[in-house]
């Protein structure tokens, strides 16, 4: 690459990349501007992986935009092939030309003294028709005849296939295309390329090697709130802070298609030309469509909204909470745990009326109160018996046990 003239540096400093960016409206962190800065001093791509619409594509139109460069895209694509990335000969052109050369063509060959002479006399033409007269160049190829310094944007390179990925590695690493008819083409002037990658598969190491790396998340809210103030959407300030808290919180249901920061942008707008005053659940429902863009991202989103709003929301017992004694039908144990197994036992039926005289029941809870009434069996601890044994209860036959237990079943039958 000995013929190739490197740029002038096109940033003083970090702090300056930083700067000129945020005039250009592109609101980067430290560690873009390092990355950056250090591209336009080593020569080197940069490769920017992460999720869609975090302002990969934008960083390349920006750089662009801030170094006074054209920019060249070529937008990656399953199936793509490399002559559509890299060149491609006019034949249509070619066979024009042959048309209208047939004559001279003729003079060629008049005089030739057999088929053969004939053929060898056109082929030492061939040059002709394969030159860059014939050759038309695609991004890769024009970023690198470019008489002008040039940003080449490599957009969604994961989408191509390995084909393709090959083909980038000599660009990448020597600034250069072989074209097996005309030769090797070397760069004029060093592009500025940026490859972006939202992750459907891994890229080669070697293609990593040969880039300087790094990935990009969601910005943080300050940052995101920037970048809505940028825009001048026409939403209150209140209500864009708002706003960022609530998008980031629909990025964190692991929807489909997580809300871009363009997408945030739009939605400001939409609820500035509404002239909301205030983010209600129903306004946000009724525009979630700006920055959801899938069915199913829909109904978990709408769900999450009210929540999402009013963070200290109470759901109604109707709207499936999990109330107690509203009859869910099951109890709950002393260990506080559920036991979903067994019915809750119907209501216990009150006693029959015992017609012994005795009206008020005094006599009754007169014996209640006798002393001593208790063997040493009763509430399953020792006690006193009647015969002053301690601790000892009285045996009970089974015969005694069935009547008892009659007895008591009879007392809890209804009337």
């Amino acid at each position: 690459m000995a013929d190739t003239a490197a740029p002038a540096a096109d940033f003083a400093s970090v702090t300056d990349t930083l700067e000129r960016f945020a005039d250009a409206g592109y609101f980067a962190d430290e560690r873009l501007a390092t990355t950056v800065f250090l591209q336009t001093r080593l020569d080197k791509p940069v490769l920017l992986e992460g999720p869609a619409g975090v302002g990969k594509t934008q960083l390349a139109a920006s750089l662009a935009a801030v170094t006074g460069r054209r920019l060249l895209r070529l937008q990656c694509y399953e199936g793509q092939d490399e002559t559509k990335a890299l060149y491609e000969w006019d034949y249509g052109k070619q066979m024009l030309y042959t048309q209208i050369l047939r004559e001279k063509i003729g003079q060629v060959v008049e005089d030739a003294a057999d088929l053969t002479e004939a053929v060898d006399r056109i082929s030492r033409q061939d040059s002709v028709f394969f030159s860059e007269r014939f050759l038309a160049p695609r991004p890769l190829l024009e970023a690198i005849s470019s008489e002008d310094p040039v940003v080449l944007l490599i957009d969604e390179v994961d989408r191509a296939d390995e084909a393709l990925e090959a083909v980038l590695l000599e660009l990448l690493s020597e600034y250069q295309i072989s074209i097996p008819e005309i030769g090797t083409v070397r760069a004029k002037h060093l592009p500025y390329v940026v490859l972006t990658s939202n992750n459907t598969r891994d890229l080669s190491a070697a293609l990593k090697r040969r880039c300087l790396h790094l990935f990009l998340d969601y910005p943080a809210a300050e940052r995101e709130l920037a970048i809505i103030r940028s825009k001048d959407t026409g939403l209150a300030e209140s209500l864009a802070v708002r706003l960022v808290d609530i998008v980031r919180g629909l990025r964190e249901l692991e929807l489909r298609k997580a809300p871009s920061i363009s997408e945030t942008v739009d939605w400001a707008r939409t609820l500035a030309v509404l002239g909301v005053e205030e983010l209600t659940a129903d306004v946000l429902t009724s525009t979630l469509n700006v920055v959801v863009k899938y069915e199913r991202d829909l109904d978990k989103a709408r769900r999450a909204i009210p929540h999402l709003v009013d963070p200290n929301r109470t759901v109604p017992d109707s709207l499936g909470g999990h109330g107690h004694g509203h009859g869910h039908g099951h109890g709950h144990g002393h260990d506080g745990d559920h036991d979903h197994d067994e019915p809750e036992a119907p209501p216990r039926a009150p006693a029959a009326p015992l017609d012994d005289g005795d009206v008020d029941g005094r006599a009754k809870r007169a014996a209640k109160d006798r002393p001593g009434r208790h063997d040493g069996a009763y509430g399953g601890v020792g006690g006193s018996s009647d015969d002053g044994r301690a601790g000892e209860g009285k045996r009970v036959s089974a015969a005694q046990g069935q009547r008892s237990f009659a007895a008591r079943s009879a007392r809890k039958r209804p009337v």
